[in-house]
């Protein structure tokens, strides 16, 4: 069973290199982020056509998550954490979304970027995290196989992108955001991609300013974590990373963890 995630970043734009990638992978679930439509928006029929049936947690020009998948319909557990926004009376964005698949619960997230730090943005991505902790401990205590994917905006290590130096006052690499996810996998959950790149180098972003797809200058921030159901059954993890090379790609690249069946 391969489980995906990729950061479209706006569906409609990338419908064309997403197709391609799922006819040309087939993971048996994706899960997507940055969908970037409302729910009415969203093109279900366009995932039917290649055998692929979807649930969605859309919202206008920002975020969104989706779940596909092959030759089954993802049964809908939750969506949203109940966090709202930074801004008053905003409202929760659409980051979050949970289903069952062939007996596999699968969370899909679009964790805050929580730039320019610090500020409400920073303090509304700490606050997100703290409750995608309080909703994975449950999820470990159900003791149900669960497999946890999305863009986490957080570069967890050192060895995790290519310069500390330039990203060193980003959000995604203050010591409040790295712990807040080491928090979260000292609980219980497995770092695929992590756990099998000890040495790092391993990136599943580049910007699309100053040429650093092309200077290789990335880093990770795409993640899957595993309960100790579905980690005991790890068989690989990889980055598709020629997907970031193809014309009007995402900015992101697919990242894949396989469980024996």
């Amino acid at each position: 069973m391969r489980i995906a995630s990729f950061n479209i970043n706006g569906i409609k734009a990338r419908l064309p290199r997403l197709k391609e990638w799922l006819e040309e992978t087939r993971p048996t679930v994706a899960c997507l982020q940055e969908i970037k439509t409302q729910d009415e928006g969203f093109p279900a029929d366009e995932f039917e056509e290649i055998g692929y049936k979807a649930i969605w947690h859309g919202q206008k020009s920002f975020n969104g998550v989706a779940i596909l998948a092959d030759s089954t319909a993802p049964e809908e557990v939750k969506r949203g954490l109940g966090v709202d926004g930074p801004k008053e009376g905003e409202g929760e964005q659409s980051r979050y979304i949970e289903a069952d698949v062939n007996g596999v619960r699968i969370v899909n997230l679009y964790l805050p970027n929580g730039n320019p730090h610090p500020g409400p943005k920073f303090d509304y991505k700490l606050e997100w995290m703290a409750a995608l902790r309080e909703r994975l401990q449950e999820l470990l205590a159900s003791e149900q196989p669960a497999v946890v994917v999305g863009d986490f905006n957080v570069i967890p290590r050192d060895n995790d992108v290519w310069s500390v130096k330039a990203m060193a006052s980003d959000a995604l690499m203050q010591p409040e955001s790295r712990e807040a996810y080491t928090r979260i996998l000292n609980d219980g959950w497995t770092d695929a991609l992590g756990l099998l790149n000890p040495r790092g180098g391993v990136w599943t972003y580049w910007d699309y300013q100053a040429g650093a797809w092309q200077r290789d200058h990335g880093f990770r921030i795409d993640h899957l974590l595993l309960s100790p159901q579905t980690a005991d059954r790890l068989v690989s993890a990889g980055v598709d990373r020629e997907y970031r090379g193809r014309e009007k790609s995402s900015d992101h690249t697919p990242v894949w963890v396989e469980i024996k069946d």
